[in-house]
């Protein structure tokens, strides 16, 4: 290839980055270096240019600007200052990824009013990167919060002493439901030996199928519940803490204690970035002969749903009426 074939090449290429064209001398001066460096290696080595890719262009600066800050790509960023951000936040809960839409008020008054995935908008076909980290991120936390354990200091601290399912460990409690249902040798003769006998109401905590429910409403929720309950007049027996617990177990729970009420508080199975919801299920005189629908359930107790204190006002309310008709579930009136 002619050298002016080549100041052509180089001129064009130049043209196309917004530089100015390189005077042929110039060009010629750079074949000739390249063409002494590959004499001198005599046969024997390769040249640097040979053994590695040609660095990447870099344009001058332009007159009066400054250089670039150069940085280090390789250190991560700082975790207090530049790491990635809670997606558990308002603001990403109630994020309005649409671009240019039609009526954008609506939207934005929609992505206000619910914790709903709603307004999520699109990239193609495919999810927006915000959504998609936020729903991975709650899919993660639900699924921790159904392996995680209550721990006995936490107990301790809220005056709970606790019994055990006929379930060995958490593996087991997921799959084997009906061994929840069960309450262990062990766990009848503790019952037995260190609860009241016949009380009108009994209330029992478990963990169920959401730890963070139960550790994250409890101390909320049993205060104004059992001074509720004493207050209307009730005779309340002993609580204590059910570790793998199914919603059934309270039934054999009613054939030891024979109270009239018993009332479950139990952590919901969690939902897609809700995993702090507790249940409080109710049965009148629960025996290993009660079915579903003489049991009543309030559920949704966390502080986004029926908050703690509120719901042991209507739990109150609803033991008062379960003693008055001796019923719950269906053959409760309303």
């Amino acid at each position: 290839m002619d050298e002016k074939t080549i100041q052509s090449i180089v001129n064009s290429v130049l043209r196309e980055l917004g530089e100015q064209d390189l005077p042929a001398g110039q060009i010629t001066r750079i074949q000739q270096n390249d063409k002494g460096t590959k004499q001198s290696q005599n046969g024997t080595q390769k040249s640097e240019s040979q053994n590695s890719a040609p660095p990447a262009y870099k344009p001058a600066p332009a007159k009066g600007s400054a250089e670039p800050e150069k940085t280090n790509e390789n250190v991560p960023p700082d975790n207090e200052n530049e790491g990635l951000e809670d997606l558990s936040l308002d603001k990403f809960i109630h994020w309005n990824g649409i671009k240019d839409a039609h009526n954008a008020s609506v939207n934005s008054d929609m992505v206000k009013q619910t914790a709903a995935r709603v307004c999520q908008g699109r990239a193609g076909p495919r999810p927006r990167t915000r959504s998609l980290l936020r729903f991975l991120a709650d899919h993660s936390r639900s699924k921790d919060t159904v392996v995680k354990e209550v721990s006995t200091d936490w107990l301790k601290q809220n005056d709970l002493w606790e019994v055990q399912t006929c379930v060995a460990d958490k593996s087991e409690y997921l799959r084997r439901p009906d061994l929840g249902r069960k309450l262990s040798d062990e766990a009848k003769k503790t019952i037995e030996e260190r609860c009241k006998k016949s009380p009108q109401v009994q209330v029992v905590v478990s963990d169920g199928l959401s730890t963070d429910a139960v550790t994250s409403n409890l101390e909320e929720i049993i205060l104004p519940l059992m001074k509720g309950l004493e207050s209307a007049g009730f005779t309340v027996g002993t609580p204590f803490f059910l570790r793998y617990g199914r919603v059934k177990a309270q039934d054999e729970i009613g054939n030891l204690l024979q109270a009239e009420a018993n009332l479950l508080l139990i952590g919901e199975r969690p939902g897609l970035g809700q995993s702090e919801s507790l249940s409080c299920y109710c049965v009148y005189k629960p025996t290993k002969d009660t079915v579903e629908s003489d049991r009543m359930v309030i559920s949704n107790i966390h502080e986004g749903g029926t908050p703690p204190i509120e719901a042991a006002a209507v739990i109150v309310d609803l033991a008062r009426k379960m003693l008055e008709q001796k019923a719950s579930g269906l053959k409760l009136k309303r």
